[in-house]
């Protein structure tokens, strides 16, 4: 069910289905909450699956003035308590995942376990020359098809372009009914170009599992490996063949990972 909530001194879109231990999940750069769709409907038989628009995706509204991770992760932290969340599993991928990872440093209480995905702790030169790129290509691309056919060629797979995935995926976001301007794109992008948590990693305390793809080309698997050696514990697992998006490429895969992991959060073990 999705409902407007007024948190943190903005009006969130968010959506909650399910009933059983609370899972936020947080999409990355331009996408709403719809980017879950899969989980949303593969775990909310057995779990309360939350997950919502940063500012400036979808049904949220871009803020006035300088957007930052720190503010949507307390976007995050406050729409959990005022959907009396006392803690969640959170999971996040690419500019979701340094959101979760800020969400973790900044309302340690909030997070059960955290689950980053396509992930970062500071922008290498490549990344950065990348997102420069895409901060040109929302404003110079002749049209939104032609910006989404070469932006996607670093989320998904080849498998994903040649199978028909992809056309899919741009076909619904071109018809979906509350696109993202070029500006919010770029203003979005632009905290996330920022992102450097890289020194203060060490004070996570939540259960950490950093998945990265191994044919990921925006997020590759050294910079995941970077931030799962500076948490405490974390664990760091390659998916084969999966590129930035694995959870949407390969749902059920990325589903019952996640869930095993949160099953050993807690002390459960898969049924038989």
């Amino acid at each position: 069910m999705g409902e407007y909530v007024e948190a943190n001194g903005t009006t969130i879109w968010t959506e909650s289905r399910g009933q059983g231990p609370d899972i936020l999940l947080i999409a990355g750069l331009s996408d709403p909450a719809e980017a879950w769709q899969a989980q949303l409907d593969g775990l909310s038989d057995r779990y309360r699956v939350i997950t919502f628009d940063n500012r400036g995706s979808g049904r949220t509204p871009l803020p006035d003035g300088l957007m930052s991770v720190a503010m949507m992760a307390d976007d995050a932290a406050e729409l959990l308590r005022v959907l009396r969340v006392d803690r969640a599993h959170v999971v996040g991928y690419s500019g979701g995942s340094v959101i979760a990872q800020e969400l973790a440093l900044r309302h340690p209480e909030a997070v059960r376990s955290l689950v980053l995905t396509s992930t970062w702790a500071r922008a290498d030169a490549y990344f950065t020359a990348m997102a420069r790129f895409w901060h040109w290509l929302a404003t110079g691309a002749p049209d939104e098809r032609a910006m989404l056919e070469a932006f996607y060629l670093w989320i998904y797979t080849p498998r994903a372009h040649a199978d028909g995935t992809v056309q899919r995926f741009i076909d619904e976001t071109l018809a979906f009914p509350y696109p993202q301007s070029a500006e919010a794109f770029q203003r979005q992008l632009e905290p996330f170009m920022r992102h450097d948590t890289l020194d203060r990693l060490s004070g996570i305390t939540a259960p950490t599992l950093v998945l990265a793809g191994e044919r990921d080309i925006a997020a590759p698997p050294q910079l995941g490996r970077v931030v799962a050696d500076a948490i405490p514990g974390a664990r760091f697992e390659v998916m084969a063949e999966e590129a930035h998006q694995p959870f949407q490429e390969s749902p059920d895969v990325f589903n019952a990972r996640v869930e095993d992991f949160w099953r050993e959060v807690v002390g459960e073990t898969r049924p038989s």
